[in-house]
């Protein structure tokens, strides 16, 4: 589909499922090279990053273990700027190598609140790989270890991102008209 609408706005297309694929295969080969001899514990932080983390682990050929995190900082089209920890971490991390997969890291204020929670439970590292990173959005100074696609500072949906809670199925990545 070339739009899609969503309750009262339109969205046109912006990343094929096609080339959403070929970075999930770009970002799970860098994965697979840097955390082949470990078992790492990936983190995925829900809603928005299931399709992106399905992807990826269907690429990932080494021992993992895999745990959810769900943290919530939209509301409609802008971020609250507030993160709201909804679900919460039940295993140890404590000398685990951890690798948080996300959706999209925009201002990084959810990133960095989550990454604060974590250090203290003294992970022997913390790597993130993202689907989708604003540069032009991006206030903070942490790293992003592994990036799907560097994107304009666009409202999107698909792939996992929603717009209240519709656009998730999407194949594709759309930005608002």
């Amino acid at each position: 589909m070339k739009t899609v609408t969503l309750h009262d706005k339109t969205f046109g297309l912006c990343i094929s499922s096609a080339e959403i694929q070929a970075a999930v295969d770009r970002v799970a080969m860098a994965i697979i090279e840097d955390m082949k001899d470990s078992c790492p514990l990936f983190l995925v932080v829900l809603n928005g990053a299931f399709m992106f983390a399905g992807d990826l682990f269907k690429r990932i050929n080494f021992n993992c273990e895999v745990t959810f995190m769900k943290l919530a900082s939209y509301q409609g089209t802008e971020s609250t700027g507030m993160v709201k920890k909804l679900i919460g971490l039940s295993e140890s991390i404590e000398g685990r190598d951890v690798v948080i997969i996300e959706d999209i890291v925009d201002s990084g204020i959810t990133m960095e609140n989550m990454l604060n929670e974590l250090y203290i439970l003294q992970p022997a590292s913390i790597r993130i790989a993202s689907c989708l990173f604003k540069p032009a959005s991006f206030t903070k100074k942490f790293k992003i270890d592994y990036v799907g696609f560097s994107i304009p500072n666009d409202f999107i949906v698909g792939y996992g991102l929603d717009y209240d809670g519709l656009g998730r199925n999407l194949p594709d990545i759309y930005k608002i008209n």
